[in-house]
């Protein structure tokens, strides 16, 4: 599988890479779905220390540890959580971060994480306290790079002005094209790297899009009506064939834009990965089928949505 530099650092991640977060609470399975993964190529594992308050980093963790020199680790790090009430409150702080790590640390049974990023952001935050609790956990060697993960084109300057963070992790999908009005480009000109979330829609861009958006999309999507939605997955379906499945064809376009390093997909069954996995035998994007795609899609804005 292809592979990407993350910025200006020395990691290079796979073109498609493996979120964690629907990955359950059955270990064995959880196992499965993991390796499935890595033996097709991926390199790249996601998690965040918020997921099933914690249980997540736990499971892979336990799923990984006979194989961490394989793998680029992400965890995040801001939602500061109680278990026993499973509630949680923002807190970006110095040393939320600094205790966050410890305990990510122990969860996922390593003594290092490659990308640790900031799970989410408000312009009211002290930011500079923020990037200076990620520089000093990357200089006692905690974590090797830094990100953030946001969709807020205010939060997004002020971290490309003042950090020298590697990636911010977004939405981006053929149906939610924001990040093509300003971010994408602002981010390739500074060398950082995107890592996008959410590419299939929620799976209303999978092989099985037109029913899934039948059952998700009931009171529209973003700027879509339920009706816009179904018309819409129909005729995407049609790109589905044995050149390219639509779950390839979602993963080929946002890996378009050279901002992008790698496609985060979910997955809660070894099946769904290996839909997705069906990237690595596509035929090439062309531009031709690039611009259809940007035709029939909306070209949605930051200012409806903030």
């Amino acid at each position: 599988m292809n592979k990407r530099q993350l910025g200006k650092s020395d990691l290079y991640l796979s073109e498609i890479s493996l979120g964690c977060m629907n990955l359950g609470t059955d270990e064995n399975q959880a196992k499965d779905i993991i390796d499935r993964a890595l033996d097709a190529g991926i390199n790249y594992l996601d998690t965040a220390d918020l997921y099933n308050f914690g249980e997540n980093e736990k499971i892979v963790g336990k799923a990984i540890k006979h194989r961490r020199e394989d793998i680029i680790l992400g965890t995040k790090v801001g939602n500061h959580f109680d278990k026993e009430k499973e509630d949680w409150h923002w807190d970006p702080s110095k040393e939320h971060i600094k205790n966050g790590v410890k305990d990510s640390l122990q969860r996922l049974q390593t003594d290092y994480i490659d990308l640790y990023q900031l799970h989410g952001g408000t312009i009211d935050d002290n930011i500079g306290e923020t990037i200076e609790a990620f520089e000093d956990l990357k200089q006692e060697g905690l974590i090797r790079e830094y990100g953030i993960s946001s969709i807020r084109p205010n939060v997004i300057r002020e971290y490309v002005e003042r950090s020298n963070m590697v990636s911010v992790m977004m939405q981006y999908n053929m149906l939610d094209r924001r990040p093509e009005e300003e971010i994408l480009d602002l981010l390739h000109n500074n060398n950082i790297s995107v890592l996008v979330r959410g590419p299939l829609a929620k799976g209303m861009l999978s092989n099985k899009g037109a029913k899934v958006a039948e059952a998700k999309a009931k009171d529209g999507f973003l700027d879509y009506s339920y009706e816009e939605m179904l018309a819409l997955t129909e005729k995407l379906e049609d790109y589905g064939n044995e050149e390219r499945t639509l779950n390839a064809l979602a993963l080929q376009y946002v890996l378009h834009h050279p901002a992008v390093a790698t496609a985060v997909f979910g997955a809660s069954s070894v099946e769904q990965v290996d839909d997705n996995v069906s990237f690595l035998e596509a035929a090439p994007l062309t531009e031709q089928i690039f611009g259809e795609i940007q035709a029939l899609t909306s070209p949605l804005t930051y200012q409806k949505h903030r």
